[in-house]
């Protein structure tokens, strides 16, 4: 079994290559200690290691090879520690000592910031980060910070403290918790200026993606939610914390694990017995399984001993319906390739059953009707039966959860990490056994599942609570209409430039272009929409109406001369900006309300994710922020050119995820003998629901059989003519530094692709142009798998397959005018989404059997100075400069091109029917 290749284009800091020339004359490359293979062969003896520090690396270290060696017997594997450490790279007044374990502030008594510090390595699911207060100094005020970033260590140009990071950051300060830079929520149960020498301060990411703090060991509740994986642990030592040191508690606490949550009032530990916690029993392993696996834990833990296969095991009884078999990977190993594969198989399986039917791997069980998930693909009986249908379980880590469930209506689907992914098959027939195979880099999963075994009295008591439930909701549902609906004004405390009439329906600004903030009387129930019209203007002031959401009742509250400068529990909608607490979290979100013009309605509404969204003329921009606090109260701006709105009323509006699921249902009562691609529609914001054109590319974009986990499900935006016109949108803008006009994909779909971090360590967004790229439908997974565009040759646009192997060269000796091909993106879509570079491929709509033309095409950020700008032509079989192709730009400048790898960064994908 091969070891996995590595390039050494994106090696990072921290990582570790080597070369070693063997006795038979075989050279190998090492990366991070795993050998990469053998490289060449018939290598001389004493040969001398070469390093080269080109492009980005800028520093290298020997190493001292014998402290990593493995064993005398084999010296050519390293050992590579995953010890949660702090990271080499820190802040200027911060150093690490004690081998990694300990970090202190160096000029404690002269200076009381810039020493952060962060973990060496992502916290994995449920694994706590601990440190012990070892060293406090008096004279400053403030004390330790303590959270978590996606930021990489690496990637990060360390501030003074860590609540100046404005992205993807998540701290506790004080008692208060802070979402890059701006405070989310005050009075947190641990308040770290409290803390003392010898305190223990933790953090953890639940795999559930919320945030806990911990105070000596005790579990102080979830800080934050939706928290991502992967996120660094980061220690500020502030103010009088000079000293901490990594505990012995550091460690991966099991998802189930009853933790004690403490509060002012009861310190007390509390527990729950097994019974409370869980709906049934444990799920378990059968004792007939793969030669090479080993089962512990009573069952209920399996692991691979030896090589990379034969490692097979099943669940010890059949799955019930809807009844989700789920394991949890506690080990892997780097030194193979493959992952874990999962799903079901009608073989009859019992723990008597003999170990010799049990073949080698999951994909040769073909005995009896099988279906496996592997890879990205699903297989039945050892054949692919769909492809694209998931992300790469080859994706893993230790941590990960996955499981597979066996539906009512006959359907198989893969679960990963809680979330369901979808139909991976259908016409599963009854009595199935989940089969899980240890196969390649993963070699033990414990199960963290239980089984379902309710009784008829407990369904009869679930089924009155739930009647009950449904009845209170009802009653608490129409007491919100009635109140509401009663209430539909704006309360008696306002900005002081603000007039109210029509039964304090209507807000006038009588002078000034400010001191116009309004706010509902009554609390914004969840999921019902609040909408204003504007209705007159002023041109000779700029800026427009501002809108948003305060957490506290306005009775009080003396209002500043702007939204934006409410500095407690607030959210402001400012053109395309959120402000949070008054600080700017958000950019480019939505449609710039500065261009929102007299007769156009604006609401808000927080749905029952407690997210908040903006919408415009009914149009939903999209979850504006997160974790917005309950009860709150809408909130307008009268602000520069408007200076009147009326409230026009309250509608009720499903979230999202509510509409997403609904739009679900009834595809599958609509189409019921349609493909599972149908039934994986993404969740459309509500506009698409009135855009068909935008239903259509969603339906189409759904048969790409694409995984979600690339896109930003917020981000999705229609620019067909009715949709582009609705928003009065214009039709060209400027972005970059120095800016450089682009065209907006008019008559095109976007579906935004979650950034990379460096994406916002580069601020690409403001900083780099905007550009298009038009590919072919077969190209356009390979360019989501690999990140980065594909060059005319990697494509398979050119060339041959029968023609020579090209000579290959090393970046700095390719002549100029050979190989390298150059990859060719234009500021415009009327070019760069021609038919020569976006051939149409048919497509037959599952909902209507209608016949389109479909055209994929990517906008991508280009780094300025990295490009060249051509006439018209360039990179194009064709050449007919007759006539202008885009009336803004001249068709000189129409072709850009690039040989420059890292100069380009995907930002989302879009698709045209015709």
């Amino acid at each position: 079994m091969a070891c996995m290749c590595f390039s050494l284009h994106f090696e990072q800091v921290g990582d570790r290559v080597g070369v070693l020339r063997k006795p038979d004359g075989a050279l190998h490359f090492y990366v991070n200690g795993v050998d990469q293979g053998i490289a060449a062969s018939n290598v001389p003896e004493n040969v001398y290691g070469v390093i080269d520090l080109y492009g980005q690396a800028a520093q290298a270290t020997i190493i001292d090879p014998s402290d990593l060696l493995s064993s005398p017997e084999d010296s050519s594997v390293f050992i590579e520690t995953d010890e949660l450490k702090f990271h080499s790279m820190h802040g200027r007044n911060a150093a690490v000592i004690n081998n990694g374990y300990t970090a202190i502030r160096t000029n404690d008594a002269g200076e009381f910031n810039d020493a952060i510090v962060m973990s060496s390595r992502g916290l994995r699911d449920n694994e706590l980060f601990e440190v012990a207060i070892e060293k406090l100094v008096d004279r400053w005020s403030g004390s330790l910070e303590a959270g978590v970033t996606m930021v990489k260590p690496e990637d990060i140009d360390f501030p003074s403290t860590m609540t100046d990071i404005q992205f993807d950051t998540w701290m506790l300060s004080g008692a208060a918790i802070m979402q890059d830079g701006a405070t989310i929520h005050n009075g947190y149960a641990l308040d770290l200026d409290t803390i003392t020498i010898g305190t223990r301060i933790g953090m953890m990411r639940c795999s559930d993606g919320t945030l806990h703090f911990f105070r000596d060991g005790v579990d102080q509740g979830a800080a934050c939610t939706d928290i991502p994986a992967g996120v660094y642990a980061v220690v500020d030592l502030y103010g009088l914390c000079a000293q901490v040191s990594i505990t012995g508690g550091s460690a991966v606490r099991a998802p189930d694990t009853q933790v004690v949550v403490t509060t002012a009032a009861d310190t007390t530990e509390q527990s729950s017995s097994p019974s409370a916690m869980k709906t049934g029993t444990s799920h378990r392993f059968s004792s007939c399984c793969g030669k090479n696996v080993t089962l512990k834990n009573n069952n209920c833990t399996a692991s691979r001993s030896q090589g990379f296969s034969k490692g097979i095991v099943f669940s010890s009884d059949p799955l019930k319906y809807d009844e989700v078999f789920e394991v949890r990977v506690d080990q892997m190993s780097s030194h193979w390739s493959g992952s874990l594969r999962i799903g079901l198989s009608t073989m009859a399986i019992s723990d008597t059953t003999s170990p010799n039917q049990v073949p080698a791997s999951a994909d040769q069980i073909t005995c009896k009707p099988t279906w496996i998930v592997s890879g990205s693909s699903v297989l039945r009986c050892g054949n692919i039966i769909k492809e694209n249908y998931a992300p790469a379980l080859e994706r893993l880590q230790v941590g990960a959860r996955v499981g597979i469930r066996r539906c009512t209506d006959g359907t198989m689907h893969l679960c990963l990490n809680g979330e369901d992914l979808g139909i991976a098959a259908s016409n599963i027939p009854k009595n199935v056994f989940a089969v899980v195979d240890l196969y390649g880099e993963v070699e033990a999963v414990t199960i963290s599942s239980s089984a379902l075994v309710e009784s008829f009295t407990s369904l009869l008591s679930l089924a009155d609570d739930m009647i009950m439930s449904d009845r209170i909701v009802q009653d608490q549902d129409q007491d919100e209409d009635t109140s509401l609906s009663s209430g539909l004004c704006f309360h008696g405390n306002h900005g002081k430039n603000i007039m109210l009439s029509d039964g304090q329906r209507t807000a006038r600004r009588t002078a000034s272009y400010n001191q116009g903030v309004v706010v509902s009387s009554l609390p914004l129930p969840r999921n019902k929409l609040l909408e204003v019209q504007v209705e007159k203007q002023d041109p000779q002031w700029s800026g427009s109406l501002q809108v948003g959401v305060i957490g506290f009742p306005p009775d009080r509250l003396s209002f500043p001369g702007t939204a934006t400068a409410i500095k407690k529990s607030a959210i402001v909608v400012q053109g395309q900006s959120v402000f949070v607490c008054g600080t700017k979290a958000k950019e480019h979100y939505g449609c710039d309300l500065s261009t929102v013009g007299c007769g156009r309605r604006l609401g808000v509404l927080v749905d029952s994710d407690s997210c908040l969204h903006v919408y415009i003329d009914g149009n939903d921009q999209g979850i504006a922020a997160k974790d917005v606090p309950q009860p709150c109260f809408a909130l307008f701006d009268v602000y520069g050119q408007c200076t009147q709105i009326t409230v026009v009323g309250v509608e009720e509006q499903c979230s999202q995820s509510a509409a997403g699921e609904g739009r679900e249902k009834a595809d599958l009562e609509d189409v019921v003998k349609e493909k599972a691609v149908v039934n994986r529609l993404l969740a459309f914001p509500s506009q698409s629901y009135k855009c068909e054109y935008f239903n259509v590319c969603g339906r189409l974009k759904a048969s790409m059989g694409l995984p979600d986990g690339y896109f930003d499900p917020q981000q999705m935006l229609c620019f067909c003519e009715s949709c582009h016109k609705q928003r009065g949108d214009d039709l060209y803008h400027k972005r970059g530094e120095p800016p450089k006009d682009y065209a907006l994909p008019y008559g095109w779909c976007r579906y935004v692709l979650r950034p990379p971090s460096k994406a916002h360590a580069l601020n690409v967004a403001e900083k780099w142009h905007t550009a298009y790229h038009g590919t072919r439908l077969d190209l356009v997974r390979r360019i989501l798998d690999r990140g980065d565009l594909l060059s005319p040759s990697e494509s398979g646009s050119v060339g041959s397959i029968l023609l020579p192997e090209p000579h290959v060269y090393t970046e700095k000796s390719r002549p100029e005018n050979l190989g390298g091909q150059p990859i060719f993106f234009s500021p415009t879509l009327r070019y760069a989404g021609s038919t020569d570079f976006c051939p149409k491929h048919r497509f037959m709509d599952p909902r209507t059997r209608k016949t389109y033309q479909g055209r994929v095409a990517y906008q991508v950020w280009v780094k300025p100075g990295s490009y060249k700008v051509g006439a018209q032509g360039q990179g194009s079989p064709t050449e007919d400069i007759a006539q202008q192709v885009d009336p803004h730009f001249h068709n000189s400048e129409l072709a850009w091109s690039t040989k420059e790898r890292g100069s380009l960064m995907l930002y989302a994908l879009l698709l045209r029917v015709e």
